[in-house]
């Protein structure tokens, strides 16, 4: 999968889902759930490695979908969190994960 530039975002909010499409072809639907989950800020990853969890309700849903330079998003979701800056190779890695 190339992690060089996403083509396409959708977001199919009702549904819980991001879709992506990587330039190169491929697909991935994320849950907007599984991307709060993985969020990637400071205070999400020091929980992690302190051996928790970050939890993440099925009804959370993104409310900011932004670009962060040339090769991230910046999302935002309805529990109040967007402090998350999710580089494309972190989102090809979570895409290799969960198919």
């Amino acid at each position: 999968m190339s992690v060089d530039t996403i083509d396409t975002i959708e977001n199919r909010s009702r549904a819980g889902i991001l879709a992506v499409r990587w330039a190169g072809g491929s697909e991935h639907a994320f849950t907007h759930a599984e991307l709060r989950a993985a969020c990637p800020c400071s205070g999400c990853r020091a929980l992690r490695r302190a051996g928790g969890t970050v939890e993440a309700s099925p009804e959370v849903r993104l409310t900011v979908i932004e670009p962060a330079g040339s090769n991230a998003l910046n999302l935002g979701f309805s529990d109040g969190h967007a402090r998350g800056i999710y580089p494309f190779a972190l989102l090809a890695e979570l895409a290799a994960i969960t198919c």
